[in-house]
């Protein structure tokens, strides 16, 4: 049975108590708030969620603002939930932290799986028995402590964001293919106009180029191919 905690945020009562049954029943303890400010208020209890489920379209304070709110203090892993076709919004949830995403109405087995991805990468570093700490080219990489430093300063990355550098820093030198890194990193298959990855990539090449004025340059993009950490000097 599974002991993780999950917390979902939806103002739809009846869809977060289906979903709440059918995680329970799959071993999950399972508490729902009905908005922002129900949320925030169980998050600052001293139990902590394992992952939360947030919905974008709320009264009052919507999911995105919530999540802005959220990130980079509290590192528990999030799935945005939309129900719009726009896909601006999933962009939106991505480049502020969120760790998936999924458009509702949604099927409860493939949220399910979705949640079991998420927890699955966020427990990575856990894979090693023996992390190797990477350094290269001013970046330091900890995959015990989940750290990066980047010129002895620290940059707060999201799960999903350390992640795919662990690969590409591991991988140094080699091209990566979107699929490889889909698989790896997020856990599933690399679906048509599946932007997600590149807007992790693009996100975790602006959080390092705060501390690194050749991060840009770091990760490169190989056109109808994938992306490639350029190997250089420890």
């Amino acid at each position: 049975m599974n002991q993780e905690r999950l917390l979902l945020v939806d103002d739809d009562r009846q869809l977060s108590a289906m979903l709440a049954d059918y995680l329970i029943h799959e071993g999950y303890q399972v508490a729902t708030a009905a908005d922002a400010d129900e949320a925030t208020a169980l998050l600052s209890q001293p139990d902590q969620f394992d992952l939360l489920v947030l919905d974008i379209m709320m009264p009052g304070r919507s999911g995105l603002e919530l999540l802005q709110s959220l990130r980079p203090a509290l590192q528990v892993p999030v799935i945005m939930l939309t129900g719009r076709g726009d896909e601006i919004d999933r962009i939106l949830g991505l480049e502020m932290g969120a760790d998936d995403y999924l458009a509702k109405p949604c099927n409860p087995r493939e949220l399910l799986a979705r949640i079991r991805a998420v927890l699955r990468r966020a427990q990575y570093s856990e894979q090693t028995n023996k992390p190797q700490i990477l350094e290269m080219q001013g970046i330091r990489l900890d995959p015990g402590r989940r750290e990066v430093r980047v010129n002895d300063e620290l940059v707060e990355l999201t799960s999903v964001e350390f992640n795919v550098l662990a690969e590409l820093m591991r991988k140094a030198g080699e091209v990566l293919s979107k699929e490889q890194l889909t698989e790896r990193v997020l856990h599933r298959k690399l679906t048509a106009y599946d932007r997600a990855l590149d807007v992790h990539v693009s996100r975790l090449r602006q959080k390092l180029a705060r501390q690194h004025e050749d991060a840009p340059e770091l990760i490169k993009t190989v056109r109808g191919q994938g992306y490639q950490f350029i190997r250089g000097e420890s």
